[in-house]
């Protein structure tokens, strides 16, 4: 059986404003803190421990690129997080290499400096892990797509084109390319591992939905599930139904980088001849360059038809054979040149769902009461449909995942609300418990900026609502604009003890630094 996260170390001092009992004389059974920079995902969750002290656990702590003046924004949540904990953190987790949950690591790195910050352990999926097998196929996977991406990224931006289209295909590109490169164009892996390397007391532990669930020294009413990411590459390549899915496995993503890789090559030469047969539907010595035509290398008749009706800026040579001898021009847009490309969003797609789908879940059990507080990450419906048949024997008692799901109180929804990262009948259908509540790390204006439309999906929003019976939490409710603003609906109630929040600075912008939350 595999072993447990170590023993994380007594913290040496105790935060008082986080240790505070809630509104209705209970002790919460958790507080989280909750930080609004919309998209992205940082939470602070504190336990409190047998003896009295606090025990801190961090998951993730990232902004996307599309956030303006994210990494200010970033920048104060890490300094709230030092200050909050004293600069001491039991344990990180991070959930999957994604941009907008581990920026903060490097952006904020004068302040997440293992000089300055102390963390104990280090959580993650076990496919962060280079050691393991299937971590490195998928890694080498990732390696391939993003370079071809970055590719076709580039060739995009070099295009002239109608901007219902290729300006279409070059913004989703880019936003998709914005969860693994920084603004300044950092990748994501430093910050990942600028994140595995605060701990001073052991390498990231690694881990999956092998481990056995497992209690912390300290905090033995508390027991910790690993729901996900899977080991299956079925459930990993799932998207948003059955029917659909993206070939994410070692032997089916050559399917989209052999040709992509070959054209990118091949235009990055002299455009004469493509380098292999998978770039094109003929022999690269059949047919003649587009480019020679168009500068004028080429006569004859077809060669003349191209020009006039392909070429960017070109007058007419002389009457067409049906008599139109009307100067023709600007007729570019014509050619579908940079139609090929199109082939790098079905790549971008499979790429970030897959990355999304190795998200690390886990939920939170409390002994005593049975209730359930759940952290899926980013997990896409492959992830959550890995684990609905999962079981475990508890002493004499079997738990199962819907048991879980049945019992919990508490969700911090995945994805910032996607239409894809929540399901319905193995999802939200489970989570029967009329206490549940739920917060949504997500910003509507700054998703409709890198055309997001459908994040928070609206049905998901609906079926949400329905569940909590309107609890439900937004980075960008209007009243986390004021400090200590009032939610519209009443607390305590439900799972929601009590409700404390915190603006930002003026200066740095409107809206919420964070919302902190008493559960029970």
């Amino acid at each position: 059986m595999a072993k447990a996260p170590a023993k994380t170390r007594k913290r040496a001092a105790a935060n008082a404003s986080a240790a505070a009992a809630a509104v209705t004389g209970d002790l919460p059974a958790v507080t989280v803190r909750h930080y609004c920079q919309g998209i992205g995902d940082s939470h602070l969750l504190t336990f409190r421990k047998s003896d009295g002290s606090l025990f801190r656990m961090l998951i993730d702590c990232g902004v996307h690129t599309s956030i303006t003046g994210g990494g200010d924004l970033i920048r104060d949540i890490a300094a709230d997080i030092s200050d909050e904990t004293g600069g001491k953190i039991d344990v990180l987790v991070v959930t999957h290499e994604h941009w907008d949950h581990v920026s903060g690591f490097t952006s904020a790195a004068q302040i997440f400096h293992k000089d300055k910050f102390a963390v104990d352990e280090v959580w993650m999926a076990w496919s962060e892990n280079p050691k393991d097998p299937d971590a490195i196929a998928f890694d080498r996977f990732k390696a391939q797509a993003l370079s071809a991406l970055q590719g076709a990224s580039a060739m995009l931006d070099a295009v002239k084109g109608p901007e219902n289209y290729i300006g279409g295909l070059r913004n989703g590109l880019n936003s998709v390319l914005g969860f693994q490169f920084g603004a300044a164009g950092e990748k994501v892996r430093a910050a990942r591992d600028a994140a595995a390397a605060l701990s001073k007391k052991q390498p990231p532990v690694y881990l999956g939905p092998e481990i056995a669930p497992f209690s912390i020294p300290g905090l033995p009413n508390m027991r910790i599930y690993v729901l996900g990411p899977p080991r299956s590459k079925d459930a990993l390549k799932l998207e948003s139904r059955a029917s659909e899915q993206y070939p994410l496995a070692s032997d089916s993503a050559p399917q989209f980088l052999k040709p992509l890789r070959a054209a990118l090559d091949a235009n990055n030469g002299d455009g004469r001849a493509y380098s292999a047969d998978d770039a094109c539907p003929f022999d690269p010595h059949i047919g003649t360059p587009l480019s020679d035509i168009l500068n004028g290398n080429i006569d004859g008749g077809i060669s003349d038809f191209v020009r006039r009706h392909y070429s960017e800026n070109l007058p007419a040579t002389g009457p067409e054979p049906d008599g139109d001898d009307a100067p023709v021009r600007g007729q570019s847009w014509r050619r579908i040149d940079a139609d090929w490309l199109g082939i790098a969003a079905d790549l971008a797609l499979q790429l970030d769902r897959g990355v999304n789908n190795t998200s690390l879940v886990l939920a939170f059990e409390m002994i005593d009461t049975g209730r359930v507080f759940l952290f899926p990450g980013d997990a896409q419906i492959g992830n959550w449909l890995s684990w609905k048949d999962a079981k475990w024997t508890i002493g004499q008692t079997e738990v199962s995942a819907a048991d879980l799901m049945a019992r919990t109180v508490y969700l911090k929804v995945s994805h910032h609300g996607s239409e894809n990262a929540t399901p319905d009948r193995n999802g939200l259908g489970l989570m029967t418990n009329p206490d549940l509540s739920a917060f949504i790390p997500t910003n509507k204006e700054d998703a409709v900026k890198v055309r997001w439309h459908a994040m928070p999906y609206d049905a998901i929003l609906h079926a949400l609502s329905t569940r909590t019976s309107g609890r439900v939490i937004r980075a960008d409710d209007a009243w986390l604009a004021t400090d200590n603003g009032r939610p519209d609906f009443a607390c305590p109630s439900g799972s929601i003890l009590a409700i404390r929040s915190c603006a930002r600075d003026p200066k740095r912008g409107p809206g919420g630094l964070w919302v902190e939350v008493d559960l029970a």
